[in-house]
């Protein structure tokens, strides 16, 4: 019986749980215990770590490496070769000083991308940290605190500079009101959080 998602044949997938619709392209890496979700795109030399969860129509681009702890919702976009990492304080597990740290998962530090987030190309986002809903990371930046719903986040280390539309585009706001230029919806900022209107 033919498998409901597609495997290159130079693809290495050892995980069982591939959702429907899911593609995986050459150079791929799905290790044994990952879950990547439905409708699903892994790109050339992508790496999903055992642990690691990817949920449904998520874009995963060439180089990109999700390690286990990291667990990436719906309709999120993975630009090429973003870095997802999860220790805050690695070293070889095989280190004679370590090697008891590294005997149980106390070590894991666990990250979470929440639904509809973008993290740009080259990025890399320090363990431990959550982005918030439809917040977009631009290119190069480096993550190290948590990310609020429709942020945008640029830099090294990265800083919110503004806030983004569902559709992508940044807003620009007058007295607390924002209206998309692309396609037209209404926000406004409250106590600090950004609400359709």
């Amino acid at each position: 019986m033919k498998a409901p998602f597609f495997v290159h044949p130079q693809a290495l997938v050892e995980s069982k749980t591939i959702g429907k619709g899911t593609r995986v392209w050459a150079f791929a890496h799905v290790m044994p215990g990952a879950v990547i979700g439905e409708g699903c795109n892994l790109g050339d030399h992508s790496f999903v770590e055992s642990g690691a969860r990817v949920g449904n129509n998520v874009t995963v681009k060439n180089g990109a490496a999700i390690w286990e702890g990291v667990d990436i919702h719906d309709n999120v976009f993975i630009g090429p070769n973003a870095v997802f990492t999860n220790d805050l304080n690695p070293r070889s597990p095989r280190f004679a000083p370590v090697a008891t740290r590294y005997q149980t998962k106390g070590w894991l530090s666990t990250t979470v991308v929440e639904e509809g987030a973008s993290i740009g190309a080259n990025a890399t986002i320090r363990c431990g940290v959550r982005i918030g809903r439809l917040a977009m990371i631009g290119a190069g930046a480096v993550v190290t605190k948590d990310v609020p719903a429709h942020a945008l986040v640029l830099g090294v280390p990265g800083v919110v500079v503004g806030h983004v539309c569902e559709c992508g585009q940044k807003l620009r706001f007058t007295r607390l009101k924002a209206r998309c230029g692309t396609c037209g919806k209404n926000y406004r900022k409250s106590h600090g959080d950004l609400l359709a209107a």
